[in-house]
């Protein structure tokens, strides 16, 4: 048993005060920006939820109001679907083509300087202003002659089309798609390098192909980025309007309205402050609920447990 002495005493509240100090300057900062950036603006936009405020900005407390209406305007299970293809299938191509994007220039490319000028030509969509990306694209897409894909029909024989105003949905997501691949590309190239080389000349000489060793190999090591880039990017799009904005503005006919977008549109185009907030809470919530789901299903628990050597 150990007797704390009287001249131990105050050495020991001043290690603790020590540690309090340390604490307190390396998470002081990152607390500081959490709870500004983070908490509360969900805080404000809760308290806004329950209010009317409109173009007067009077806090004018409402109750349930915005949400009983929320659920019976007839537009929100057509913008509730388009939300669902958007994020859905966006994320995927993100995932999927950002790790065909990484192994193609990390695994199978071998010269690390063709890697690097491939990597470096998909990452400038994302370094290319959004107005600018956007414009290129409603070039791609004009449904007049001097469109890129209009005058390739035109070659072929074929009528120019509409694209834009036909497909718009498929469009946002390819617009919105190559700039997050660009991203998932990023992520899989610096996880992909910093596999063990030895790994995969073992797994070679074992006799193992190329696809066997992406199966077994590589894809099982990236477990984290994976789990990261898909967490990630489903809160992005979820809260993401922007190019959508530029290109399409929701329309035609809200056929490529989202739910981000609607808030928006509620908020500060029709000036219904306290509609649009609820609107925002919702997507918060499923924002946050889809986040526990996807970290249940990727076993975040299990990934959080030490490797046990020898097992």
């Amino acid at each position: 048993m150990t007797i704390e002495t009287f001249e131990e005493r105050p050495r020991s509240l001043l290690a603790r005060l020590r540690g309090l100090a340390v604490y307190t300057v390396f998470l002081g900062p990152f607390l500081f920006l959490v709870t500004t950036y983070f908490f509360l603006p969900v805080v404000l936009t809760t308290a806004l939820s329950f209010t009317g405020m409109d173009s007067k900005m009077q806090w004018e407390f409402v109750g349930l109001e915005n949400f009983r209406r929320l659920f019976a305007d007839p537009i929100i299970p057509k913008i509730a679907r388009n939300t669902l293809i958007y994020v859905v299938s966006t994320c995927l191509f993100n995932v999927l083509f950002g790790f065909f994007l990484a192994l193609l220039t990390t695994y199978f490319v071998e010269r690390e300087n063709v890697g690097l000028v491939f990597r470096s030509i998909w990452l400038l969509p994302r370094m290319t202003p959004p107005v600018i990306y956007v414009l290129m694209w409603q070039w791609f897409v004009s449904p007049t002659d001097v469109g890129l894909i209009n005058q390739i029909r035109s070659l072929l024989g074929y009528p120019p089309q509409a694209w834009l105003a036909r497909h718009p949905m498929p469009i946002v997501i390819l617009v919105n798609g190559v700039i997050g691949a660009s991203f998932g590309m990023i992520v899989f190239s610096a996880a992909i390098k910093s596999i063990p080389i030895d790994l995969i000349r073992a797994a070679r000489v074992d006799g193992a192909s190329d696809l066997a060793i992406v199966r077994r190999l590589i894809i099982p090591l990236l477990k984290w980025p994976i789990m990261f880039l898909t967490i990630w990017q489903t809160l992005s799009l979820l809260a993401s309007y922007d190019y959508i904005l530029l290109l399409t503005d929701g329309g035609p006919f809200y056929k490529s309205e989202v739910w981000a977008l609607n808030a928006y549109h509620r908020a500060f185009s029709s000036l219904q402050f306290g509609y649009g907030a609820s609107i925002a809470l919702i997507l918060v919530i499923v924002g946050v609920t889809l986040t526990l789901i996807m970290l249940r299903l990727f076993g975040f628990e299990r990934m959080m447990e030490p490797t046990k050597v020898g097992t």
